[in-house]
């Protein structure tokens, strides 16, 4: 059994679907923290079967839009003292800023590259969301890219 120290102060992600938690610490920029960050991949979970949990050391601030996008399941345990003073339930956000690009070559962002990517989303349901420069359609969360 693998033990891994619990906190006594900083975040749990918790609930994240297997094999997504390495796109969510690189699009969190966890690589440039200096603190202690564990990764745990394909934890077993009652719920789901499996799970990844991502472990953050100390008080930092993270995206909360970029893990909702990704998945709004996930569970945010915040730390302090070893005990859970708040858990955050995440939502699907409606605008996004610099988590995905945009594919059309003739979109402004495509040809001015100082221009923030900023996506709208249209459709909670099947979760789409448009450019709100030229409106394209955005369709694969597995290409989202940190900006």
């Amino acid at each position: 059994m693998l033990n891994i120290d619990s906190l006594e102060k900083g975040i749990v992600l918790d609930h994240i679907r297997a094999g997504s938690s390495m796109k969510i610490y690189d699009l969190l920029h966890l690589a440039n923290l200096d603190c202690c960050v564990a990764v745990i991949k394909n934890a077993k979970s009652s719920k789901f079967g499996k799970k990844d949990i991502i472990k953050i050391e100390g008080t930092v601030d993270i995206d909360l839009d970029v893990l909702g996008y990704i998945d709004h399941n996930i569970t945010v345990n915040i730390i302090d003292d070893g005990k859970i003073i708040e858990k955050k339930q995440l939502v699907l956000p409606k605008i996004l800023k610099n988590v995905i690009k945009c594919k059309n070559p003739r979109c402004i962002t495509s040809v001015e590259e100082e221009i923030d990517h900023i996506f709208r989303l249209t459709d909670d349901n099947t979760q789409r969301y448009r450019c709100v420069y030229c409106e394209q359609e955005y369709q694969d969360k597995s290409e989202a890219t940190a900006g």
